[in-house]
């Protein structure tokens, strides 16, 4: 079976698109992953493990800034 690494990341994209959380358990992937963030301009929180990453969307517009 062929993976398309490719296509992960443009799924998990657009899961952060819709307000979820997404996890990459390869390198290959979060790299993709970042990158598309990057091209993108998103507010994402990438939080690395020894597992993998987690990229957490962050709220846009809210009260409660931090400095």
């Amino acid at each position: 079976m062929i993976i398309n690494r490719k296509a992960i990341a443009r799924a998990k994209i657009e899961k952060l698109i819709n307000g979820y959380s997404a996890f990459a358990e390869t390198q290959e992937v979060a790299s993709l992953i970042e990158k598309e963030i990057a091209e993108r301009n998103m507010a994402v929180h990438i939080d690395r493990t020894s597992m993998g990453c987690w990229f957490i969307p962050e709220e846009q517009n809210s009260e409660h800034h931090q400095s």
